[in-house]
């Protein structure tokens, strides 16, 4: 009988030693998974890092340029809105004469579609 009971608790023991086991080993899994997100998080981040980098590098590069084309434009405006404005002023009395002309100017004269019927 004593060594039913021996052979009892060297079972029980090896069943503990193998719940420790698989417990030990769990935790393991456990915490390489959890170094594998971590590290996974990292590869994540430093590539979003690189790319939002390179995507303002673009835009810098782009706006830099669409800085200039910008100025150009509306260097050129303005310099139009200046022809503009003096051509106004050096054919503003002409073009005053010409409208008075036209308005105190009138020949009544007969519509060519009038018809008349007696």
């Amino acid at each position: 009988m004593a060594s039913q009971s021996q052979g009892i608790q060297q079972l029980l023991q090896a069943e503990k030693r193998a719940a420790e086991k698989v417990a030990d080993a769990r935790k393991r899994k456990a915490r390489r998974l959890k170094q594998a997100k971590e590290e996974a998080q990292m590869e994540v981040e430093q590539y979003r890092r690189e790319r939002e980098q390179e995507f303002q590098s673009k835009q810098q590069a782009a706006m830099g340029s669409q800085g200039n084309l910008s100025a150009e434009v509306e260097q050129a405006t303005r310099r139009q809105v200046q022809g503009m404005q003096s051509s106004q002023q050096r054919n503003r009395e002409r073009v005053l004469a010409q409208l008075l002309g036209m308005v105190c100017d009138v020949r009544p004269q007969v519509h060519p579609n009038y018809r008349i019927t007696v």
